[in-house]
């Protein structure tokens, strides 16, 4: 299993705000075979067991923001790669909350 956290940030837009570029950024990867993701405050959380949709939907991404007109956007991705298990997402904050007093 296989889950990346993808944070975009478009620069020198012509507001502070990037909601809107984020939004369409999001938009572009509902249809990706063989992913789930779920969006926070800071970024999206990609899910698949195959690495290829995850790289699709970071790219999918990207040239989203770029098609909207904005010629520079920084990218961070953080991927965590697991062959022992098959663990969702929802199973890793259930398993962190446990050992939460």
């Amino acid at each position: 299993m296989i889950q990346a956290e993808i944070s975009i940030y478009p620069l020198a837009t012509k507001t502070t705000s990037v909601s809107f570029y984020i939004a369409k950024a999001i938009e572009s990867i509902k249809n990706i075979e063989n992913l789930r993701y779920e969006i926070n405050s800071m970024g999206t959380i990609l899910e698949s067991n195959d690495i290829d949709s995850i790289n699709k939907a970071s790219k999918n991404m990207v040239e989203t923001v770029h098609n909207l007109g904005i010629n520079r956007v920084e990218v961070i991705i953080k991927i965590d790669s697991r062959t022992d298990k098959h663990q969702k997402m929802e199973e890793k904050i259930d398993s962190i909350k446990k050992q939460m007093s």
